[in-house]
């Protein structure tokens, strides 16, 4: 589960980063579900270290998936209101 954890958290910061305006949704719940395996992993000592460099990059995608999709919703509806 460590291993599923990293890389959702993976693809959430690489859709945080790149289409965070357009796909930040399905980044959130990439990250909400990496954020969930990544707390499951944890419980196995073997794979602790991979389940919590997962979790931690699941919740460095959730942070920036809402930022920039919260950002550009914003922007959106600025400019929408702008030429009304």
């Amino acid at each position: 589960m460590g291993v599923a954890s990293l890389i959702f958290g993976i693809l959430a910061i690489i859709i945080g980063v790149f289409f965070g305006g357009l796909f930040g949704w399905a980044g959130a719940i990439l990250a909400l579900l990496g954020i969930i395996l990544g707390a499951v992993g944890r419980k196995n000592p073997e794979k602790a270290g991979v389940a919590t460099g997962g979790l931690v990059c699941s919740v460095i995608g959730m942070v920036l998936c809402l930022i920039t999709y919260i950002a550009c919703t914003a922007c959106v509806g600025g400019s929408i209101a702008l030429f009304h």
